[in-house]
């Protein structure tokens, strides 16, 4: 015979219903844990030491001028001063300052190593932002810091953080004035290396066109030269020397060439075939060669061989210039043939250094913008009308700890230990499992008890005396 599953209901009934018969027969599991939680607490509230807090408001002022003119970034500068700040102020030797100023972690210190206690002032020191928008604009925002500093005494706790609080607005001050005056200085570097940058490109250039200005400015097809005229000028002129030298060697023979000679030449020579020497015609023929002679000789001294000497200088100094200049022209037209082929080469080298040289004037455009803007940032530092940081609540002496929280201890003590008791009498009710109903009794054996036989508690009765200290069964 099985249970069924109105069995089980009834079974789970009947549980919740003896649940306070469990919880009273086990009420002893109950209390002492509940008593323990209770001594807990008060050993907590009353060993634990209080701890006081003391901080201070700070307000970042926005600055008086826009950010474009100062070149402020809004977007992480305030994290990133704020996170650096909180490096410099939990340093090493500004904590071990205080602790020596302040007196601080005096029983601490006597079996603590330095490390220790350093890291716990660190904990201790809290600084936290707080942005507010006012408006729909990144720069329509109000942005506060908390510093604070717990301690257990109110008194140093107060004193370390208004200490806190002049380092971190000495920090910020000089902070920004150090950034402001590094960025003008770096900015002012890297113009000046700009700028010899752009005039070591700009002196490259001049030197190129300046070594190859025909090249890139003659930019057509080369012609041929005029060689072709200087041969046939020299041709003219040598041609113009040799009828100038027959000319003079035929002046120097004329008086044996001459017309006359030759006739009289041909008449003595007719008489000598006829007659004999001493005839009178060969006589005379003879008279007349000797004077045909002394004309023709006459007539050759007269003739300006000189001046066809003097010409005929000339024309060979003509065409010694003339093969000069052919000469000269061959050389600049080879020397043009040589510059056009590696003119490619040149223009692309020009080419590049024109492309360095914009990209190099574009980032001195904005090293200059960026100058200005930081030098506007130094002049607004000087006369503060750039962001800074303001005290807006300073740290007063707290008059409550913060910690320990006594009422919650204590509610937190004995509720816990009335859980855990609860809990405890349950787990024993589970692991024993005793029988306290015909249900359980069917359950286990499987089969209903054939009776119940009730047990009639009698009626107590108060004792009077030494009785009433006796066990219930030693008083019947």
């Amino acid at each position: 015979m099985f249970d069924t599953p109105a069995d089980e209901g009834a079974s789970g009934g009947s549980f919740l219903q003896q649940l306070p018969v469990i919880l009273w027969q086990r009420r002893w599991f109950i209390v002492l844990p509940t008593v323990i939680g209770l001594f807990a607490a008060i050993a907590a509230v009353v060993l634990i030491p209080p701890s006081y807090r003391s901080n201070a408001i700070m307000l970042v002022e926005s600055p008086q001028l826009p950010n474009e003119v100062i070149g402020l970034d809004a977007g992480n500068m305030i994290d990133r001063r704020i996170a650096a700040i909180r490096q410099q102020i939990t340093a090493r030797p500004d904590l071990i300052q205080l602790i020596e100023r302040h007196g601080l972690y005096a029983s601490e210190r006597k079996n603590t190593p330095l490390s220790e206690i350093l890291d716990e002032m660190r904990s201790a020191i809290s600084l936290t932002p707080a942005e507010t928008s006012t408006g729909n604009g990144s720069e329509n925002r109000t942005i506060a810091f908390e510093l604070a500093f717990e301690y257990s005494r109110p008194d140093q706790t107060q004193a370390v953080t208004q200490d806190l609080m002049d380092r971190v607005l000495q920090l910020d001050a000089r902070g920004n004035s150090e950034q402001a005056a590094n960025t003008v200085q770096f900015l002012s570097d890297q113009a000046a290396g700009l700028e010899v940058k752009i005039s070591a490109l700009q002196l490259q250039i001049a030197d190129i066109n300046a070594q190859n200005g025909s090249v890139l400015a003659g930019g057509g097809m080369i012609v041929g030269g005029s060689g072709g005229s200087y041969d046939v000028q020299i041709a003219a002129l040598q041609r113009d020397n040799q009828l100038l030298i027959q000319q003079r060697n035929l002046a120097q023979t004329s008086d044996q060439r001459a017309p006359v000679v030759a006739a009289a030449e041909l008449r003595l020579a007719e008489a000598r075939a006829v007659y004999a020497e001493t005839h009178p015609d060969v006589i005379l023929a003879k008279q007349a060669l000797a004077e045909a002679k002394r004309l023709a000789k006459d007539t050759s001294e007269k003739l300006p061989i000189q001046s066809l000497d003097e010409q005929i200088a000339f024309n060979n100094s003509q065409i010694a210039a003339l093969r000069n200049a052919k000469a000269t022209e061959q050389a600049q037209l080879s020397s043009r043939l040589a510059a056009q082929a590696k003119a490619p080469l040149v223009q692309q080298q020009l080419g590049e250094l024109q492309q360095r040289l914009a990209a190099v004037n574009t980032q001195y455009e904005q090293v200059q913008n960026r100058l200005l803007s930081a030098r506007a940032g130094v002049r607004a530092e000087d006369e503060q009308m750039s962001e800074r940081l303001s005290v807006v609540e300073p740290p007063v002496i707290p008059d409550q700890p913060n910690w320990p929280n006594r009422p919650l201890i204590a509610a937190i003590g004995v509720l816990g230990g009335l859980g855990v008791g609860m809990l405890l009498a349950l787990a024993v009710e589970l692991f024993l499992r005793p029988i306290r109903d015909p249900a359980a009794l069917k359950g286990l054996l499987g089969a209903p008890p054939l009776g119940i036989i009730p047990v009639i508690e009698g009626q107590y009765v108060r004792h009077e005396g030494w009785r009433r200290f006796l066990p219930s069964r030693a008083r019947r």
